[in-house]
């Protein structure tokens, strides 16, 4: 196998028993991005049985990389180890249950050369689309999303979507706070909006995973969640004091 290449863009996909999905995901980024890229797996445990899968595909390719959780098992440590671990100037976040659009990250890399600090892919905003999941879960995401871009300027409607692109200095400026799950995104996105950086969004189609099972813990997660949506709202209080 040959050096790691040049790249301009670093993927980070946290795993967990995804081998079902990932050499579709693996095929789905080398069909769909054209500018060059490094793959960040991040994983638990070398019982995973994603990592054999990984193994052999990096017999062949050359552009991804490794990382054992560093932070203790769950997806948010596997997410900040995954960011810290990045080392291109644009980062993004990518489920392995094949949820997210690719067919978007051009123009998401695209908004991030024109200067924009995090880019967001959002369900929420008009072309924007959520097939499948509970139902519960898309109805509090999408009224928390829709009630703080309404009632508080964030400029997304989907702010706990983890498909968002960030900058290298988002994730140089803010330590990362959160212990939970999902939420290391929303906090990263309303710290950036208080901050004065500059957000996009474009519209996204999420589709539910095909294979395996979501870990993803409502009830479980919920409180972090509130902390960074009632952050957003002192923000915008304080400052129109």
């Amino acid at each position: 196998m040959s050096d790691t290449i040049s790249h301009s863009l670093d993927l980070v996909i946290p795993v967990f028993n995804e081998a079902e999905n990932i050499e579709a995901v693996l095929r789905e980024i080398e069909a769909k991005l054209r500018m060059p890229h490094l793959i960040n797996v991040v994983f638990d445990s070398e019982q995973d049985n994603t990592l054999p899968v990984l193994r052999r595909w990096q017999e062949s390719h050359n552009n991804v990389i490794l990382h054992r959780n560093r932070y203790g098992k769950g997806v948010l440590n596997a997410i900040r180890t995954g960011l810290e671990s990045a080392s291109g100037e644009v980062v993004l976040v990518v489920m392995a249950d094949l949820s997210d659009d690719l067919d978007d990250v051009a123009q998401m890399f695209l908004m991030a050369q024109q200067g924009y600090d995090i880019v967001c892919g959002s369900r929420y905003m008009q072309g924007g689309k959520q097939i499948g999941g509970p139902l519960l879960k898309s109805y509090l995401s999408r009224l928390a999303g829709i009630s703080l871009h309404y009632l508080t300027g964030l400029p997304t409607r989907d702010a706990t979507n983890s498909f968002k692109m960030y900058r290298r200095k988002i994730l140089e400026t803010f330590p990362i706070e959160s212990q939970g799950g999902f939420e290391l995104g929303f906090e990263l996105l309303v710290k950036a909006w208080a901050s004065g950086f500059r957000i996009i969004e474009i519209p996204t189609v999420w589709r539910d995973r095909q294979h395996g099972r979501s870990r993803f813990k409502l009830w479980r997660w919920m409180p972090a969640y509130l902390r960074w949506y009632w952050f957003a709202f002192r923000h915008r209080l304080y400052s129109r004091c």
